[in-house]
């Protein structure tokens, strides 16, 4: 730093990613990538078919129409509205995102992400792919195109969530409405084709827009940060091509996104867009239950020991689980009364297990959370965090979990798990996403025949010529 200069001089970050954006292709991508990102593509549209049927959803379609919100080219899933591509961007960003039953990125075992609040995971897949559907489908993009948007905006928001420094705070920003909405904004780039001056400036518009507080789980105001982090992104990239100007270094700027998050950024990990992919590095971790995932390797020990030794409510006088301090925090309904609070609620979570030996969309309901059975299995839950060094010394996974049973009987079934069903190393495969894809496209009321035809479609997506054949199947009446 110099008297003439005396800004510190940063890496050309911004720069790097637009080029990210401009010069990915299809051929870019490892078949594996490709392949996982698919199967990511179908859980999420498939939590857009049953969200699209949540209350928050209908909220904001009364909201639009009160807007006088006019006729557009672009699908909201589940229903029969076509939107300008930034609105239905907005409506199906909410709609995947109603139920919590969309796939995530985890954080890694240490560090403070680890430790923070509202960073121990991001939501990327359904901004981007709300925000490059609705793009896409207005510009009657192939699906080849489609997957490549997706595959940069999940890359893009997930290296941009894990290059963070929170600088050991605990940064009340929830990355699903800011990491998110740099992911998306990228893929919607990527889709366009835009060049890299354009993308640097997109990035500026996206980068203010970033936006969204941990406090707000268990409210309606959680999904619409991923329909906002949609929305802004199309938005974004719809201001720039109407020459709107915006600062082209805000990434790495002092000014910039990475200070506003926290002071700074890694940059061993933004360098490497790509290398490897996000899909096949930890992986995108899918959902087996509509709740948060942090919650999920508890559920998966839980039901493991139930099954095994046949166990039922009657059986047991207490359920003792253990996590890390972050997933505590977050899951922070010990004594849920509403659907909303039920999704972050672990006792919540494991007293339904123990109940019905599932825990699906139709457990997510205000009445079954009130019920006696429910309420007084949770008043039999004892829900404690481990510390940090016992984490350390156990060398415990980000997640891991220790469920106890107490039975009437005097035994004590115990066990432990560090990766729930979903996970890379526990993972859906393409069947059981399927399979999950048609419980909740009949949820939101798709015919079954409809359902089976979006699976066949997504399973040779790269071949698709036009993706409104794909939004038309989603879409209600059609």
């Amino acid at each position: 730093m110099t008297p003439e200069d005396p800004k510190p001089r940063f890496p050309a970050l911004t720069a790097e990613v637009a080029t990210f954006a401009a010069s990915t292709r299809i051929e870019d991508i490892p078949p594996e990538a490709q392949r996982l990102c698919k199967k990511s593509i179908l859980d999420s549209l498939g939590t857009g078919l049953s969200g699209s049927v949540a209350p928050v959803s209908d909220v904001f379609r009364r909201y639009l129409k009160q807007l006088g919100c006019g006729e557009g080219p672009s699908r909201a899933i589940g229903t029969n509205l076509r939107l300008p591509p930034r609105f239905a961007a907005l409506l199906n960003g909410i709609a995947m995102h109603a139920d919590d039953f969309d796939d995530t990125w985890q954080s890694v075992p240490d560090g403070p992400r680890a430790r923070s609040r509202g960073r121990m995971g991001v939501h990327a897949t359904a901004p981007a792919l709300a925000a490059v559907l609705a793009a896409g489908e207005a510009e009657s993009r192939s699906g080849n195109e489609l997957l490549t948007a997706c595959l940069v905006g999940i890359e893009v928001a997930c290296k941009v969530f894990d290059a963070t420094d929170f600088a050991d705070n605990d940064n009340a920003f929830h990355a699903t409405g800011t990491c998110a909405l740099v992911g998306a904004a990228m893929g919607v780039a990527n889709l366009r084709r835009m060049d890299e001056g354009a993308i640097r400036r997109t990035l500026g518009i996206a980068c203010d827009q970033t936006s969204g507080l941990t406090v707000q789980v268990g409210t309606m105001a959680k999904p619409w940060k991923s329909g906002r982090s949609a929305e802004c992104a199309v938005l974004a990239a719809d201001l720039t091509a109407l020459d709107f100007t915006a600062a082209e270094t805000v990434l790495e700027d002092e000014g910039g996104y990475f200070q506003l998050e926290g002071g700074g950024y890694h940059q061993k990990v933004i360098h490497n867009l790509g290398n490897p992919w996000c899909f096949l590095d930890r992986g995108i971790w899918l959902k087996p239950y509509p709740t948060c995932s942090l919650g999920h390797p508890a559920l998966t020990q839980l039901l493991d020991l139930v099954q095994e030794h046949d166990v039922g409510p009657d059986d047991v006088s207490r359920i003792r689980v253990r996590t890390r301090d972050g997933t505590f925090k977050h899951l922070s309904y010990h004594h849920p009364q509403l659907a909303l609070e039920a999704k972050f609620s672990l006792e919540f979570c494991l007293a339904t297990i123990l109940l019905e030996r599932a825990l699906g969309l139709k457990h997510i309901d205000d009445a079954f959370v009130g019920r006696s059975d429910v309420q007084d299995l949770i008043g039999r839950i004892e829900y404690t965090p481990y510390t940090e060094d016992e984490a350390r010394r156990g060398n415990y996974a980000l997640l891991t979990a220790f469920v106890e049973l107490e039975m009437k009987d005097g035994r004590k079934l115990s066990g432990r798990v560090d990766y729930s069903k979903g996970s890379k190393v526990n993972p859906m495969n393409e069947n059981e996403v399927a399979e999950k894809f048609r419980l909740c496209a009949e949820y939101g009321g798709l015919p079954g025949d409809k359902a089976d035809r979006v699976i066949k479609m997504l399973e040779r997506l790269e071949e698709l010529a036009d993706v409104r054949e794909l939004t038309a199947l989603l879409s209600a009446g059609a």
